[in-house]
């Protein structure tokens, strides 16, 4: 299969959007590895090789082992978008979160309804805001709640930087495998960052949107670690949790849920219990929850349930160092990395 090569005068073009774009990163601040890779240009506007995202993916053969860059000019994309488990090594570029918009309103089954559905692993994505749109903007739909996912992480070794990912209930399916977010903006409700991922999410903003659940209170995780040698577990550092309503930080999904959050602001919206047990009353024990030196008004642990692990510094560094999820420099390996 044939790649569209970019001619060095599209490169320069795309340089100086690059620079013109309010969301784009300067240069120097990737630790952009020497590889040589195909840039496909997706523009529905007919400027581009592709006028979809999906029909970008599809031409990448399977079992790739190069990576390939998809440019995504801003704009609104309707459509669901899967990268199937056999094509690794895709960075999907976008113009800023804001500015390139993929929107989907699938429903029902979580295994299929979210708007990105990532299988592969060695996949990297910047700039781009994924958004269920079944029960978003929060209080737009008349119908029942339900599950409505903006994305499902699945694969290993994956990277999101400045990425959105906005829905209400159920939004950020972290499902399996090592996962780093950076920079971006998580919204929901409802167990709005849950699965058994093993990730770091660092200077993330959190934002609740639970008011629409007139009087009820939310849920920001709902972590699935399931055994005592289950590696996975979610680290939030130097994020920031804020909106409306009140929310618990976190409730488990399965047996040994682990969610640590570092370094971190809350806002008022955090109830002063902090966390829920839900169905595991009884077996608190087994649960790590978490917050260290973190602050802000809704940081007060004054009121916390008095099962909150109480986590060593020692401990705490190891959790919140990137080791944690990158012990063989996969994330350095990666040529589009933002690190630093």
């Amino acid at each position: 299969m044939l790649f569209l090569q970019p001619s060095l005068s599209s490169l320069l073009a795309l340089f100086l959007v690059l620079a013109a774009c309010g969301d784009a990163e300067p240069l120097r601040r990737f630790h952009m590895k020497a590889v040589n890779y195909t840039t496909l240009y997706v523009d529905p506007s007919g400027y581009g090789h592709f006028s979809s995202i999906q029909s970008a993916i599809d031409h990448i053969p399977s079992n790739n082992e190069q990576w390939v860059r998809i440019y995504i000019k801003a704009g609104i994309y309707n459509e669901q978008i899967l990268i199937p488990s056999d094509k690794p090594f895709i960075y999907i570029q976008g113009e800023g979160k804001w500015k390139t918009r993929v929107i989907w309103g699938g429903s029902g089954p979580i295994i299929t309804c979210a708007t990105l559905i990532s299988q592969a692993d060695n996949i990297v994505i910047k700039s781009v805001s994924f958004t269920n749109s079944y029960n978003h903007p929060p209080g737009s739909n008349k119908n029942q709640i339900k599950a409505a996912v903006a994305a499902m992480i699945s694969g290993d070794k994956s990277a999101f930087y400045r990425c959105a990912f906005l829905g209400f209930q159920d939004t950020l399916w972290d499902d399996q495998g090592r996962h780093y977010f950076k920079l971006c903006t998580i919204q929901g409700a409802v167990d709005f960052i849950f699965g058994d991922g093993q990730s770091i999410y660092e200077r993330c903003t959190v934002s609740v949107v639970a008011g629409a659940l007139r009087g009820l209170t939310g849920f920001i995780t709902a972590q699935g670690r399931n055994s005592p040698t289950d590696p996975s577990g979610f680290i939030f550092k130097d994020c920031n949790v804020i909106g409306d309503g009140t929310t618990y930080l976190g409730r488990p999904w399965r047996d040994y849920a682990r969610v640590i959050f570092y370094n971190t602001s809350m806002s008022n919206a955090v109830v002063p219990q902090g966390w829920n047990a839900w169905g595991f009353t009884g077996h608190e024990y087994q649960l790590t929850f978490a917050e260290h030196d973190c602050h802000g008004i809704g940081a007060n642990t004054s009121g916390r349930v008095g099962w909150e692990h109480k986590l060593s510094d020692e401990m705490v560094k190891k959790l919140t160092d990137l080791t944690f999820i990158d012990n063989d420099g996969w994330i350095i390996q990666q040529p589009f990395n933002m690190v630093n």
